[in-house]
Protein backbone atom coordinates (compact mmCIF):
# COMPACT_ATOMS: atom_id res chain seq x y z
CA UNK A 1 0.00 0.00 0.00
CA UNK A 2 1.21 3.83 -0.13
CA UNK A 3 0.88 6.14 1.86
CA UNK A 4 1.44 9.60 0.78
CA UNK A 5 1.41 13.32 2.63
CA UNK A 6 2.00 16.86 0.91
CA UNK A 7 3.81 19.34 3.06
CA UNK A 8 3.13 23.09 2.43
CA UNK A 9 4.98 24.28 -0.16
CA UNK A 10 6.30 27.85 0.18
CA UNK A 11 7.20 29.46 -3.37
CA UNK A 12 10.08 31.29 -3.65
CA UNK A 13 10.23 34.25 -6.17
CA UNK A 14 12.53 37.50 -6.82
CA UNK A 15 13.19 41.23 -5.43
CA UNK A 16 14.74 44.14 -7.34
CA UNK A 17 17.75 46.84 -6.78
CA UNK A 18 18.57 49.08 -3.83
CA UNK A 19 21.49 51.44 -4.67
CA UNK A 20 22.13 54.59 -2.06
CA UNK A 21 22.58 53.94 1.65
CA UNK A 22 19.93 53.58 3.99
CA UNK A 23 20.53 56.48 6.94
CA UNK A 24 20.78 54.85 10.11
CA UNK A 25 20.93 58.29 11.70
CA UNK A 26 18.26 59.23 14.78
CA UNK A 27 14.66 59.22 13.80
CA UNK A 28 12.70 61.77 12.31
CA UNK A 29 10.06 63.89 13.73
CA UNK A 30 7.67 62.02 15.53
CA UNK A 31 4.68 63.18 13.69
CA UNK A 32 6.29 61.53 10.32
CA UNK A 33 3.87 58.47 9.16
CA UNK A 34 5.39 56.02 6.94
CA UNK A 35 2.91 55.13 4.06
CA UNK A 36 1.72 51.23 3.68
CA UNK A 37 1.26 49.30 0.73
CA UNK A 38 -2.15 49.02 1.30
CA UNK A 39 -2.44 52.69 1.75
CA UNK A 40 -3.04 53.08 5.41
CA UNK A 41 -1.17 54.94 7.77
CA UNK A 42 1.88 53.29 10.26
CA UNK A 43 3.40 55.12 13.51
CA UNK A 44 6.96 56.24 12.25
CA UNK A 45 9.02 53.13 11.38
CA UNK A 46 6.66 51.37 13.65
CA UNK A 47 5.91 48.08 11.65
CA UNK A 48 5.50 44.75 13.87
CA UNK A 49 7.42 41.52 13.00
CA UNK A 50 4.72 38.70 11.98
CA UNK A 51 6.85 35.78 11.59
CA UNK A 52 10.65 35.11 11.44
CA UNK A 53 11.59 32.07 9.04
CA UNK A 54 15.30 30.07 7.97
CA UNK A 55 15.74 29.83 4.74
CA UNK A 56 17.91 26.64 4.12
CA UNK A 57 19.68 25.58 0.79
CA UNK A 58 20.72 21.82 -0.86
CA UNK A 59 24.70 22.55 -2.19
CA UNK A 60 26.43 20.40 -4.57
CA UNK A 61 28.76 19.65 -2.05
CA UNK A 62 27.19 17.72 0.05
CA UNK A 63 25.99 20.28 2.69
CA UNK A 64 22.59 21.40 3.81
CA UNK A 65 22.77 24.89 4.69
CA UNK A 66 21.40 27.92 6.71
CA UNK A 67 21.67 30.51 4.14
CA UNK A 68 19.51 33.44 5.23
CA UNK A 69 16.58 34.51 7.38
CA UNK A 70 13.27 35.93 6.10
CA UNK A 71 11.28 38.41 8.26
CA UNK A 72 7.81 39.15 8.01
CA UNK A 73 6.65 42.30 9.19
CA UNK A 74 2.88 43.90 9.50
CA UNK A 75 3.39 46.41 6.36
CA UNK A 76 5.64 46.58 3.44
CA UNK A 77 8.46 48.31 3.93
CA UNK A 78 9.65 50.59 1.27
CA UNK A 79 13.66 52.22 1.31
CA UNK A 80 13.38 54.27 -1.84
CA UNK A 81 16.46 53.15 -3.55
CA UNK A 82 18.47 52.65 0.12
CA UNK A 83 20.80 49.87 1.02
CA UNK A 84 20.06 48.23 4.47
CA UNK A 85 23.98 48.01 6.30
CA UNK A 86 24.64 44.34 7.33
CA UNK A 87 25.53 45.12 10.72
CA UNK A 88 21.97 46.86 11.49
CA UNK A 89 21.16 43.06 12.04
CA UNK A 90 22.27 40.23 14.52
CA UNK A 91 21.88 36.96 14.10
CA UNK A 92 22.50 34.13 16.95
CA UNK A 93 22.30 30.19 16.07
CA UNK A 94 21.90 27.42 19.19
CA UNK A 95 22.86 24.26 17.50
CA UNK A 96 23.62 21.24 19.27
CA UNK A 97 23.44 23.55 23.13
CA UNK A 98 26.11 25.86 21.34
CA UNK A 99 25.43 29.13 20.24
CA UNK A 100 27.33 31.65 17.99
CA UNK A 101 27.03 34.38 15.64
CA UNK A 102 26.69 34.07 12.03
CA UNK A 103 27.50 36.50 10.11
CA UNK A 104 25.58 38.61 7.71
CA UNK A 105 26.32 39.76 4.31
CA UNK A 106 23.68 41.61 3.12
CA UNK A 107 19.90 42.75 4.04
CA UNK A 108 17.27 43.49 1.67
CA UNK A 109 13.46 43.88 1.13
CA UNK A 110 11.22 41.14 -0.51
CA UNK A 111 7.68 40.34 -1.07
CA UNK A 112 8.54 36.35 -0.63
CA UNK A 113 10.87 34.64 1.69
CA UNK A 114 13.48 33.65 -0.77
CA UNK A 115 16.73 34.66 -1.14
CA UNK A 116 17.66 36.80 -4.27
CA UNK A 117 20.79 35.76 -6.15
CA UNK A 118 21.00 39.05 -8.23
CA UNK A 119 23.80 41.35 -7.42
CA UNK A 120 21.44 44.23 -6.58
CA UNK A 121 18.19 42.92 -4.71
CA UNK A 122 15.67 45.31 -2.66
CA UNK A 123 11.69 45.28 -4.36
CA UNK A 124 9.52 46.73 -1.16
CA UNK A 125 7.98 44.16 0.15
CA UNK A 126 6.65 43.13 3.86
CA UNK A 127 9.83 41.09 4.23
CA UNK A 128 13.37 41.48 4.90
CA UNK A 129 15.95 38.60 3.77
CA UNK A 130 18.73 38.67 6.09
CA UNK A 131 21.67 36.57 4.01
CA UNK A 132 24.13 34.49 6.03
CA UNK A 133 27.64 33.25 5.21
CA UNK A 134 27.39 29.86 4.17
CA UNK A 135 31.11 29.34 5.22
CA UNK A 136 30.00 30.36 8.97
CA UNK A 137 31.04 26.34 10.77
CA UNK A 138 27.48 26.91 12.40
CA UNK A 139 25.84 27.04 8.90
CA UNK A 140 24.73 23.65 8.46
CA UNK A 141 20.94 22.62 8.80
CA UNK A 142 21.73 18.69 9.15
CA UNK A 143 24.45 16.36 10.09
CA UNK A 144 23.35 12.69 9.49
CA UNK A 145 19.56 13.65 10.42
CA UNK A 146 18.52 17.17 10.27
CA UNK A 147 19.39 19.71 13.13
CA UNK A 148 16.82 20.53 15.64
CA UNK A 149 16.27 24.17 13.91
CA UNK A 150 12.82 24.59 15.78
CA UNK A 151 13.39 28.31 17.31
CA UNK A 152 17.40 27.76 16.93
CA UNK A 153 18.24 31.25 15.78
CA UNK A 154 17.37 34.74 17.25
CA UNK A 155 17.58 38.19 15.10
CA UNK A 156 17.23 41.19 16.96
CA UNK A 157 17.55 44.95 14.99
CA UNK A 158 20.69 46.86 15.86
CA UNK A 159 20.29 50.02 14.31
CA UNK A 160 17.04 52.49 13.03
CA UNK A 161 16.36 52.60 9.29
CA UNK A 162 15.59 55.51 7.41
CA UNK A 163 15.74 56.08 3.66
CA UNK A 164 18.30 58.23 2.18
CA UNK A 165 16.48 61.29 2.71
CA UNK A 166 16.18 60.90 6.70
CA UNK A 167 12.32 59.82 6.69
CA UNK A 168 12.19 56.55 9.07
CA UNK A 169 11.39 53.23 7.94
CA UNK A 170 12.16 50.48 10.77
CA UNK A 171 13.29 51.30 13.92
CA UNK A 172 15.56 49.52 16.14
CA UNK A 173 14.52 47.85 19.48
CA UNK A 174 15.41 45.67 22.45
CA UNK A 175 13.74 42.62 21.20
CA UNK A 176 15.17 39.37 19.59
CA UNK A 177 12.88 37.27 17.26
CA UNK A 178 13.19 33.34 16.81
CA UNK A 179 12.37 31.53 13.75
CA UNK A 180 9.12 29.89 13.34
CA UNK A 181 9.71 27.39 10.55
CA UNK A 182 12.37 26.26 8.28
CA UNK A 183 12.09 26.91 4.45
CA UNK A 184 13.94 25.08 1.90
CA UNK A 185 13.19 25.65 -1.44
CA UNK A 186 12.41 22.81 -3.92
CA UNK A 187 12.74 20.06 -1.32
CA UNK A 188 9.36 21.33 -0.35
CA UNK A 189 7.96 20.76 -3.08
CA UNK A 190 8.42 17.20 -2.84
CA UNK A 191 5.47 14.79 -1.50
CA UNK A 192 6.55 12.51 1.54
CA UNK A 193 4.94 9.27 1.56
CA UNK A 194 5.71 5.93 1.98
CA UNK A 195 5.28 1.93 0.46
CA UNK A 196 4.94 -1.27 1.72
CA UNK A 197 5.48 -4.29 -0.80
CA UNK A 198 3.97 -7.37 -0.93
CA UNK A 199 6.28 -9.06 1.36
CA UNK A 200 5.41 -6.26 4.43
CA UNK A 201 8.42 -4.48 3.97
CA UNK A 202 8.38 -0.91 3.98
CA UNK A 203 10.00 2.12 2.32
CA UNK A 204 9.82 5.95 2.61
CA UNK A 205 10.43 7.98 -0.47
CA UNK A 206 9.79 11.22 -1.37
CA UNK A 207 7.86 12.44 -4.72
CA UNK A 208 7.73 15.89 -6.83
CA UNK A 209 4.89 15.79 -9.61
CA UNK A 210 5.63 18.03 -12.47
CA UNK A 211 3.72 21.12 -12.67
CA UNK A 212 1.12 20.59 -15.11
CA UNK A 213 0.45 17.33 -13.58
CA UNK A 214 -0.42 19.30 -10.14
CA UNK A 215 -2.17 21.53 -12.08
CA UNK A 216 -4.90 19.00 -13.85
CA UNK A 217 -4.06 15.47 -12.41
CA UNK A 218 -6.82 14.42 -15.42
CA UNK A 219 -3.92 15.52 -18.19
CA UNK A 220 -2.63 13.21 -20.96
CA UNK A 221 0.40 14.46 -20.87
CA UNK A 222 3.00 11.85 -20.25
CA UNK A 223 5.64 12.32 -17.92
CA UNK A 224 9.35 10.67 -17.85
CA UNK A 225 10.38 9.69 -14.56
CA UNK A 226 13.78 10.11 -12.84
CA UNK A 227 14.36 7.47 -9.80
CA UNK A 228 17.11 8.30 -8.07
CA UNK A 229 19.50 6.16 -5.34
CA UNK A 230 21.12 7.52 -2.55
CA UNK A 231 24.09 6.73 -0.95
CA UNK A 232 25.34 5.15 2.37
CA UNK A 233 25.47 8.44 4.25
CA UNK A 234 21.71 8.86 3.84
CA UNK A 235 20.44 5.55 5.51
CA UNK A 236 17.70 6.64 7.79
CA UNK A 237 14.73 7.30 9.07
CA UNK A 238 13.73 10.74 8.75
CA UNK A 239 12.73 10.22 4.99
CA UNK A 240 14.72 13.96 4.43
CA UNK A 241 18.37 13.31 4.43
CA UNK A 242 18.26 11.74 0.68
CA UNK A 243 17.03 15.25 -0.89
CA UNK A 244 19.27 17.53 1.34
CA UNK A 245 22.31 15.69 1.87
CA UNK A 246 23.21 15.76 -2.17
CA UNK A 247 21.85 17.37 -4.81
CA UNK A 248 20.54 14.29 -6.77
CA UNK A 249 17.04 14.56 -6.44
CA UNK A 250 16.68 18.75 -5.89
CA UNK A 251 18.62 19.15 -9.29
CA UNK A 252 16.42 17.48 -11.02
CA UNK A 253 12.96 19.07 -9.21
CA UNK A 254 14.01 23.00 -9.87
CA UNK A 255 12.37 25.07 -11.55
CA UNK A 256 14.85 25.24 -14.45
CA UNK A 257 15.10 22.00 -15.04
CA UNK A 258 11.56 21.38 -15.48
CA UNK A 259 10.51 23.95 -17.61
CA UNK A 260 13.62 22.57 -19.67
CA UNK A 261 12.33 18.33 -18.51
CA UNK A 262 9.69 18.14 -16.54
CA UNK A 263 9.56 15.05 -15.03
CA UNK A 264 8.99 13.13 -11.86
CA UNK A 265 11.08 12.59 -9.52
CA UNK A 266 11.01 9.82 -7.22
CA UNK A 267 13.52 9.56 -3.84
CA UNK A 268 13.17 6.52 -2.12
CA UNK A 269 15.31 6.02 1.27
CA UNK A 270 16.69 2.97 2.46
CA UNK A 271 15.09 3.15 6.55
CA UNK A 272 17.29 2.05 9.62
CA UNK A 273 18.36 -0.62 11.14
CA UNK A 274 20.37 -1.16 7.97
CA UNK A 275 18.66 -4.31 6.83
CA UNK A 276 21.61 -4.98 3.87
CA UNK A 277 23.20 -8.02 3.55
CA UNK A 278 26.83 -8.48 2.95
CA UNK A 279 30.14 -6.78 4.54
CA UNK A 280 29.22 -3.51 3.11
CA UNK A 281 25.75 -2.84 4.65
CA UNK A 282 25.05 0.35 2.91
CA UNK A 283 23.17 -0.34 -0.46
CA UNK A 284 20.46 -1.23 -2.49
CA UNK A 285 21.36 -4.69 -3.41
CA UNK A 286 19.81 -6.27 -0.28
CA UNK A 287 17.64 -8.63 -1.35
CA UNK A 288 14.44 -7.18 0.81
CA UNK A 289 15.46 -3.66 -0.61
CA UNK A 290 15.59 -4.23 -3.65
CA UNK A 291 12.36 -6.22 -3.90
CA UNK A 292 10.62 -3.06 -2.14
CA UNK A 293 12.44 -0.71 -4.69
CA UNK A 294 11.28 -2.63 -7.87
CA UNK A 295 7.85 -3.04 -6.74
CA UNK A 296 7.81 0.33 -5.38
CA UNK A 297 8.83 0.98 -9.34
CA UNK A 298 5.82 -0.89 -10.80
CA UNK A 299 3.07 0.24 -8.57
CA UNK A 300 3.99 4.11 -9.27
CA UNK A 301 4.20 3.24 -13.03
CA UNK A 302 0.67 1.26 -12.98
CA UNK A 303 -0.95 3.85 -10.80
CA UNK A 304 0.52 6.81 -12.87
CA UNK A 305 0.09 4.92 -16.43
CA UNK A 306 -2.07 7.66 -18.14
CA UNK A 307 0.50 10.16 -17.26
CA UNK A 308 3.84 8.44 -17.39
CA UNK A 309 6.01 8.02 -20.16
CA UNK A 310 6.88 4.25 -19.47
CA UNK A 311 9.65 4.52 -22.46
CA UNK A 312 11.85 6.98 -20.23
CA UNK A 313 12.34 5.70 -17.03
CA UNK A 314 15.59 6.74 -15.82
CA UNK A 315 17.86 5.93 -12.79
CA UNK A 316 20.38 8.35 -11.36
CA UNK A 317 22.23 7.24 -7.88
CA UNK A 318 25.43 8.08 -6.46
CA UNK A 319 28.14 6.11 -4.50
CA UNK A 320 26.53 2.88 -3.14
CA UNK A 321 23.17 4.52 -4.79
CA UNK A 322 25.18 3.73 -7.93
CA UNK A 323 26.33 -0.01 -7.67
CA UNK A 324 22.08 -0.13 -7.00
CA UNK A 325 22.10 0.78 -10.62
CA UNK A 326 24.49 -1.70 -12.03
CA UNK A 327 22.60 -4.61 -10.04
CA UNK A 328 18.99 -3.18 -10.37
CA UNK A 329 19.58 -2.80 -14.47
CA UNK A 330 21.01 -6.55 -14.71
CA UNK A 331 17.75 -7.54 -12.81
CA UNK A 332 15.60 -5.43 -15.30
CA UNK A 333 17.10 -4.85 -18.58
CA UNK A 334 14.08 -3.91 -20.34
CA UNK A 335 12.66 -1.66 -17.38
CA UNK A 336 15.27 1.36 -17.99
CA UNK A 337 16.17 4.13 -20.53
CA UNK A 338 19.40 5.46 -19.17
CA UNK A 339 21.03 5.77 -16.18
CA UNK A 340 23.81 8.00 -14.45
CA UNK A 341 26.23 6.58 -11.59
CA UNK A 342 28.34 8.25 -9.94
CA UNK A 343 31.17 6.84 -7.82
CA UNK A 344 30.14 3.40 -8.16
CA UNK A 345 31.11 -0.15 -7.95
CA UNK A 346 29.21 -3.86 -9.00
CA UNK A 347 29.66 -7.17 -10.27
CA UNK A 348 31.43 -7.34 -13.69
CA UNK A 349 29.30 -10.62 -14.22
CA UNK A 350 25.93 -8.18 -14.51
CA UNK A 351 27.41 -5.86 -17.25
CA UNK A 352 27.16 -8.43 -20.12
CA UNK A 353 23.17 -8.00 -19.89
CA UNK A 354 23.23 -4.35 -19.98
CA UNK A 355 25.39 -3.48 -23.10
CA UNK A 356 22.52 -1.75 -24.52
CA UNK A 357 21.20 0.70 -22.16
CA UNK A 358 22.43 4.30 -22.31
CA UNK A 359 24.98 4.61 -19.23
CA UNK A 360 26.87 7.49 -18.24
CA UNK A 361 29.01 7.09 -16.04
CA UNK A 362 31.38 9.30 -14.30
CA UNK A 363 34.17 8.76 -11.15
CA UNK A 364 37.40 10.47 -9.33
CA UNK A 365 40.52 8.42 -10.22
CA UNK A 366 41.51 9.54 -6.92
CA UNK A 367 38.46 8.04 -5.13
CA UNK A 368 39.84 6.80 -1.34
CA UNK A 369 35.89 5.58 -0.56
CA UNK A 370 35.06 4.01 -3.59
CA UNK A 371 38.48 2.67 -5.51
CA UNK A 372 38.44 3.82 -8.89
CA UNK A 373 39.31 0.41 -10.25
CA UNK A 374 39.24 -1.67 -6.98
CA UNK A 375 35.96 -0.83 -5.84
CA UNK A 376 34.62 -1.86 -2.19
CA UNK A 377 34.70 -5.61 -0.41
CA UNK A 378 35.84 -7.13 -3.84
CA UNK A 379 33.79 -5.74 -6.01
CA UNK A 380 35.34 -3.65 -8.65
CA UNK A 381 34.99 0.09 -9.71
CA UNK A 382 33.87 2.25 -12.62
CA UNK A 383 36.92 1.81 -14.81
CA UNK A 384 37.09 -2.00 -14.51
CA UNK A 385 33.37 -2.07 -15.30
CA UNK A 386 33.10 -0.12 -18.24
CA UNK A 387 35.91 -2.29 -19.25
CA UNK A 388 33.92 -5.35 -18.88
CA UNK A 389 31.23 -3.73 -20.49
CA UNK A 390 33.65 -2.90 -23.95
CA UNK A 391 34.60 -6.67 -23.71
CA UNK A 392 30.43 -7.71 -23.49
CA UNK A 393 30.31 -5.10 -26.77
CA UNK A 394 29.68 -1.69 -25.71
CA UNK A 395 30.85 1.03 -27.78
CA UNK A 396 32.48 3.15 -24.38
CA UNK A 397 33.75 6.56 -25.00
CA UNK A 398 36.02 7.78 -22.44
CA UNK A 399 36.91 11.33 -21.21
CA UNK A 400 38.97 12.77 -18.34
CA UNK A 401 39.64 16.52 -17.03
CA UNK A 402 39.69 18.21 -13.78
CA UNK A 403 36.72 18.18 -11.45
CA UNK A 404 37.35 21.36 -10.52
CA UNK A 405 36.83 23.30 -13.93
CA UNK A 406 34.50 26.27 -14.27
CA UNK A 407 30.87 25.08 -15.15
CA UNK A 408 31.09 26.58 -18.77
CA UNK A 409 34.51 24.87 -19.09
CA UNK A 410 33.13 21.68 -17.67
CA UNK A 411 30.17 21.03 -20.03
CA UNK A 412 32.71 21.98 -23.00
CA UNK A 413 34.53 19.23 -21.99
CA UNK A 414 31.35 17.01 -21.72
CA UNK A 415 30.20 18.50 -24.84
CA UNK A 416 33.45 17.21 -26.89
CA UNK A 417 32.78 13.54 -25.24
CA UNK A 418 29.08 13.81 -25.99
CA UNK A 419 30.56 14.29 -29.98
CA UNK A 420 32.98 11.87 -29.49
CA UNK A 421 30.33 9.58 -28.90
CA UNK A 422 28.12 9.84 -31.54
CA UNK A 423 30.78 10.02 -33.68
CA UNK A 424 31.01 6.26 -33.34
CA UNK A 425 27.51 5.67 -32.60
CA UNK A 426 28.53 4.75 -28.93
CA UNK A 427 25.84 4.92 -25.87
CA UNK A 428 28.15 4.33 -22.84
CA UNK A 429 30.27 7.29 -22.08
CA UNK A 430 32.56 7.48 -19.22
CA UNK A 431 33.97 10.78 -17.46
CA UNK A 432 36.90 10.18 -14.87
CA UNK A 433 37.97 13.21 -13.18
CA UNK A 434 42.12 13.68 -12.53
CA UNK A 435 43.55 13.31 -8.82
CA UNK A 436 43.56 16.40 -7.00
CA UNK A 437 40.69 18.16 -8.73
CA UNK A 438 37.63 16.78 -6.76
CA UNK A 439 36.64 19.78 -4.36
CA UNK A 440 36.10 18.87 -0.64
CA UNK A 441 36.74 14.80 -0.54
CA UNK A 442 37.54 13.09 -3.95
CA UNK A 443 34.70 10.67 -3.33
CA UNK A 444 32.57 13.09 -3.97
CA UNK A 445 32.52 13.28 -7.42
CA UNK A 446 29.13 13.79 -8.44
CA UNK A 447 29.55 17.52 -7.31
CA UNK A 448 28.86 18.97 -10.92
CA UNK A 449 27.56 15.95 -12.21
CA UNK A 450 23.79 17.10 -11.73
CA UNK A 451 24.62 20.69 -12.48
CA UNK A 452 25.93 19.85 -16.11
CA UNK A 453 23.21 20.36 -18.42
CA UNK A 454 24.86 18.78 -21.06
CA UNK A 455 24.71 15.30 -19.48
CA UNK A 456 21.20 15.91 -17.97
CA UNK A 457 19.96 16.74 -21.02
CA UNK A 458 21.84 13.83 -22.81
CA UNK A 459 20.28 11.43 -20.47
CA UNK A 460 15.96 13.17 -20.96
CA UNK A 461 17.09 12.48 -25.09
CA UNK A 462 17.53 8.57 -24.04
CA UNK A 463 14.08 7.00 -24.47
CA UNK A 464 13.95 2.87 -24.80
Amino acid sequence: MTRISRRTVLAATAGAVAAPAVSTAPAAAADTTTATSQGRQAAPGRNPVLRTDLVTRVTPRNNWLVTAVAIQYAHSIDLRGGVIPPSAFQVKATVGGQAAARKVTRVYTNSTAAVDDRTHPGRPGDRLIIELDPNDPNARAAGTDPLPLDRAYSVRQMADLHTPEGEPVLRAGPFASRNDDVITPVVDDFAAGSFTDSAGFELDFRLYRPAGFVRDPRTSTRYPLVVTLHGGGEVADNNMTQLTSNRIAVTFATARRQRRNPAFVLSPQIPLPRPMDGPDGTDWTDARVQAALIELIDTFVSEHSRNLDTARLYLVGLSSGARGIYSLLAKRPDTFAAALPTAGWGETAAMEGITHIPIWADHSVDDPIVPYREGRFGKPGTWTLMNTLETAGARVSRGEWANDLPKEQFEARSRALLRQARATRSHVLFTSYTPGTTPVNPHLSWAQTYENDVVIDWLFAQSR
